[in-house]
């Protein structure tokens, strides 16, 4: 069957209609409405602004307009409740106008709910592309908006994330840093870009905190160098230890940043990598309990008694494995120095990689990002939700359970 323009035009509508629909189920699910109500205000605030303008007749600052219907007259503040919570909102006002001016976004039964849902699901998908945000900010105000406009609307997101990336951070005791990596075209290519994520706990109260973001094209040494600089100088101090994973980039940042702090190699990953060094798949499991009975001695001094008595048994069946665990199990043993009541906690970098799922749970939407910048925007949204999220848990006895390493189901 040929389909006539229209028809085709309708179910192209149609289909983008239900994509739209479920991509904002999708990023809607967990509760997104209560995760950044300051980008909710921000829509409407600004949405309103270019309401008065388009009222007005006269961008603001704009002289010698002809025709002009009132000049801009500040603000009025004024509670409203959406589906994201109750938003502080600034009301523009007009005066001098020949017909008053009234924001159709705060009538009853406005569209402002949907129009604003779908507006930060678009800027989660794209990364806030300029073209893309252009559309739904025409639907959330009700006429044709520019992508000027909209540019400036993106620089002020920008400049709240860059906020909350670069704000004050207090002492912190732990912490526990790890990568991750997505797809973005750099100069039409497809490149492989870092995320480098930092979480930490308290000095003063235990509590778990996330640190910092930063997006890099490799985990190179000079990335790491900034990124943990970054962080000391927005007030965390020297934490009495660091759990991480042992990248050659990462251990070098630390050395160069923090080399006063304790450091404790990943336990899980040291579990996955010990599988590289097995050549008796059988032998997969038996390996993978044994390292674990290592790292759950009661100190230092059992841990090495029992990684001794390890590579007795695997010198001569597995010789590469022997010689591998006897440089690099040790450093998992940091740990051991802790309160016990902590080690359980501290003894791997799981935090973070259970942090880094959750990202990637919301940004597989995307597939490829358009930009570094994108990416960017898009995990500091999300972190900044979850950070409100660990804001109203309790202290460092109740920390993510990280390290439950599974002794019957060793990583291949």
């Amino acid at each position: 069957m040929v389909l006539k323009p229209n028809q085709k035009t309708a179910m192209n509508e149609q289909t983008q209609n239900t994509t739209h629909d479920s991509l904002i189920n999708l990023l809607l699910a967990d509760g997104l409405e209560n995760a950044i109500p300051k980008i909710a205000e921000l829509l409407m605030n600004t949405a309103m602004l270019l309401e008065r303008e388009h009222h007005i007749g006269a961008a603001p600052n704009q002289r010698g307009v002809e025709d002009r219907n009132g000049y801009a007259n500040g603000f009025k503040p004024r509670g409203f409740q959406t589906a994201f919570g109750a938003l502080e909102l600034s009301v523009p006002q007009v005066r001098q106008s020949e017909t008053p001016f009234r924001t159709s976004l705060l009538e009853k039964g406005s569209r402002s709910d949907r129009a604003l849902k779908s507006a930060i699901a678009t800027m989660y998908v794209q990364g806030v592309s300029t073209r893309r945000v252009t559309a739904v900010m025409e639907k959330l105000c009700g006429f044709k908006v520019s992508s000027g406009q909209v540019s400036d609307l993106n620089k002020q997101l920008d400049e709240e994330f860059e906020k909350w990336r670069t704000r004050p951070l207090p002492e912190i005791l732990y912490m526990a840093i790890d990568a991750t990596y997505y797809k973005v075209r750099i100069n039409g290519i497809v490149r492989d870009c870092a995320t480098l994520i930092a979480i930490g706990v308290r000095r003063s109260d235990g509590k778990r905190m996330i640190l910092g973001v930063s997006t890099a094209l490799s985990e190179a040494e000079v990335h790491w160098c900034e990124f943990l600089h970054s962080l000391k100088e927005r007030g965390i101090g020297i934490p009495d230890f660091i759990v991480s994973d042992a990248h050659t980039g990462l251990r070098a940042g630390l050395k160069a940043t923090f080399n006063a702090s304790i450091w404790q190699r990943c336990q899980f990953h040291l579990q996955q990598n010990a599988q590289n060094y097995i050549t008796k798949q059988d032998l997969k499991s038996k390996v993978a309990s044994d390292i674990a009975v290592i790292f759950n001695a009661d100190n230092q001094a059992h841990a090495e008694e029992r990684l001794r008595v390890f590579i007795g048994t695997y010198r001569e069946s597995q010789p590469k494995l022997a010689d591998w665990a006897e440089s690099n199990l040790p450093e998992g043993f940091a740990v051991l120095s802790l309160p016990e009541k902590h080690r359980k906690k501290m003894r791997t970098s799981n935090a973070c990689e259970t942090l880094n799922s959750q990202i990637k749970r919301r940004t597989r939407v995307v597939g490829l990002f358009p930009n570094e910048d994108s990416l960017l925007r898009l995990v500091t949204a999300v972190l900044i939700e979850i950070s409100d999220n660990l804001g109203n848990r309790q202290g460092l006895p109740q920390v993510h359970q990280l390290t439950k390493i599974k002794t019957n189901q060793p990583q291949n």
